[in-house]
């Protein structure tokens, strides 16, 4: 598998246009990216340019602050499959993670982990470690195991820094092999 391949090519700037969302589906295509991530709006969109491509549609849940209601994040999930998604990162509730609802945190993955799971949709759910501690991360960690989750992604990009070699490496260590991680934010060419 090449480098490439393992990329997610994503635009999610609030000031994105539908021309830029089409330019970012052809270079994915011409460099073999993973995906592409857009906004919602423009799933139906990306989904349209890449129908005969295997660049996969993913796209954003509770973005990019995460405390939407759980009923929110659902029908946002159902409506982002519905136009094409096959791929959705989801931010997890940072506020009730911190106000210690982890059973919220939980059963709100595994809501959306069910649903991606019956349509055949990958799960990645961002936790956003720059807002978090070592011992939150872990306890994310888990409650992302134990909701079912695909991928657990480092942040969102909107936070005050993106991923770190630290806070993949706490991740890798609380993570069963299975679950796969998404470092995100911050990461360029030369990383770290």
């Amino acid at each position: 598998m090449t480098l490439a391949a393992r990329i997610d090519h994503t635009l999610l700037r609030p000031d994105a246009t539908e021309a830029q969302i089409m330019q970012l589906c052809q270079e994915a295509v011409a460099h073999g990216f993973a995906n592409v991530c857009v906004p919602p709006c423009y799933v139906a969109t990306a989904a349209a340019q890449l129908a005969d491509t295997d660049v996969a549609i993913c796209t954003v849940i509770g973005f990019p602050l995460g405390y939407a209601t759980s009923s929110v994040k659902f029908k946002e999930a159902e409506v982002a499959m519905y136009d094409g998604a096959t791929e959705l990162d989801m931010v997890i509730n940072i506020a009730a993670l911190k106000s210690g609802k982890a059973e919220l945190v939980q059963a709100e993955i595994l809501d959306l982990a069910d649903l991606c799971h019956v349509h055949q949709a990958l799960l990645k759910v961002i936790i956003e470690t720059a807002l978090l501690t070592e011992e939150e991360i872990v306890l994310a960690c888990q409650l992302c195991v134990g909701g079912e989750a695909d991928f657990v992604k480092t942040s969102t990009g909107f936070a005050s820094r993106g991923a770190s070699v630290a806070d993949v490496e706490l991740m890798r260590r609380s993570l069963p092999e299975n679950v796969r991680i998404k470092a995100a934010g911050g990461i360029h060419q030369r990383w770290p």
